[in-house]
């Protein structure tokens, strides 16, 4: 399993993506508090890797990248050690990725000028294609006949 981004767990522990954000984090922290299951491989008695005490830290200071890199880390570790926190933890990063916090954040700006082609503002486009025509040329205005 590929590692959480540390960017992705600091904006979401910052309250960033609104109301789908605080959701993200909710699903997180309940994944996290939920019991640890030994795993087969597991010597008994040996430490467990909850990520509680990382992901409590990084609610306390969401700014400092140290801390969401810990959490990052012990999340990386506890799904090493257990299937189901691993099949639960990347669900929820595919359902994490789709919120929005503001990163590669577009403020695109038209003015001046005269444009003769299509204009695309946003973020994220695949697969577009242009294919009108480009705009004619005015033919020039024909003058007096002579002739």
């Amino acid at each position: 399993m590929d590692p959480i981004s540390v960017w992705l767990l600091a904006a979401l522990a910052g309250g960033a993506g609104g109301e789908a954000g605080r959701q993200a984090w909710a699903g997180l922290s309940a994944l996290v508090r939920r019991p640890f299951v030994r795993g087969e491989g597991a010597a008994e008695g040996s430490e467990t890797v909850s990520a509680e005490a990382e992901l409590a830290e990084l609610e306390r200071a969401p700014a400092d990248p140290a801390r969401a890199h810990a959490l990052s880390t012990a999340l990386a570790v506890r799904a090493a050690l257990e299937a189901d926190f691993r099949t639960g933890l990347q669900q929820w990063h595919e359902r994490a990725k789709l919120v929005r916090t503001g990163d590669g954040e577009v403020h695109n700006t038209i003015s001046g000028g005269t444009f003769n082609g299509p204009a695309l503002q946003g973020r994220d486009f695949s697969g577009i294609s242009f294919a009108s025509p480009p705009p004619s040329q005015a033919a020039p205005e024909a003058g007096p006949s002579q002739g």
